[in-house]
């Protein structure tokens, strides 16, 4: 499978990219943390490791080390406006649970 971004998200990424001057495209991790046990890392990437899977999507380049991919495959991200607050919502067909706050996760 893979990580796919919407419209929306994909031209986020580009944005931010563009405003930072440089850049290969968008790092999706995993760290441990937050009430349910994971949650979503974002980083921009200027270099591409040799072990990293490397896709596509809407024209963004998405990077994802291997430990983290178990857990993301076939994730979708969006970018999405609710009030004042906006920001990435991630469609993770891995997850079972997500922590009130949506903060974090657990598989």
């Amino acid at each position: 499978m893979a990580i796919n971004l919407t419209e929306k998200a994909a031209e986020r990424v580009k944005g931010f990219l563009h405003s930072r001057g440089k850049g290969l495209g968008l790092r999706i991790g995993i760290k441990t943390t937050g009430c349910s046990g994971m949650a979503y890392v974002l980083e921009f990437v200027d270099d591409v490791n040799d072990d990293d899977e490397v896709f596509e999507s809407q024209g963004v380049k998405v990077i994802i080390d291997p430990k983290s991919m178990v857990y993301l495959d076939g994730t979708k991200v969006d970018f999405a406006k609710e009030g004042l607050n906006e920001g990435f919502q991630f469609i993770n067909p891995n997850a079972k649970d997500e922590c009130g706050c949506g903060e974090s996760f657990t598989v």
